[in-house]
């Protein structure tokens, strides 16, 4: 009598099982990279912001309002809008803060939404 052998391994399907949701996370995870950097980048002009304005207290949120805008101009950083930005002013400093979601179609009507809500103390 022989011994009946048996496989030992993963078959096509399993293989496609294990890889479809790993390309999907890869996928998702590529597509997030532009708006991350593009909020890097709108944090870093607000603290680019806040070392040019710390020391000043005559400084009103216009004049906040209209550098930042500027500097977005400079930056081509056409989102957020000018009013996703607030500027408040806590125990005598600074604090500019930006608030916004921002949407990234994944594949046909489904979409990946982010929310980034950062405030930056102008020291």
């Amino acid at each position: 009598m022989t011994a009946r052998s048996s496989q030992a391994g993963i078959t096509f399907i399993g293989w496609l099982l294990l890889l479809v949701p790993v390309a999907i996370v890869a996928y998702a995870g590529l597509r997030l990279v532009p708006p991350a950097l593009n909020h890097y980048k709108v944090v870093s002009i607000l603290e680019e912001l806040g070392k040019g304005y710390a020391a000043d207290a005559q400084v009103n949120a216009a004049v906040l309002r209209d550098d930042l805008d500027k500097r977005l101009e400079v930056e081509a950083i056409e989102f957020p809008a000018m009013q996703d930005f607030s500027f408040v002013r806590e125990d005598g400093v600074w604090v500019g803060a930006v608030r916004y979601d921002d949407q990234v179609p994944l594949f046909f009507n489904l979409y990946l939404v982010v929310r980034f809500d950062t405030a930056v103390r102008f020291k």
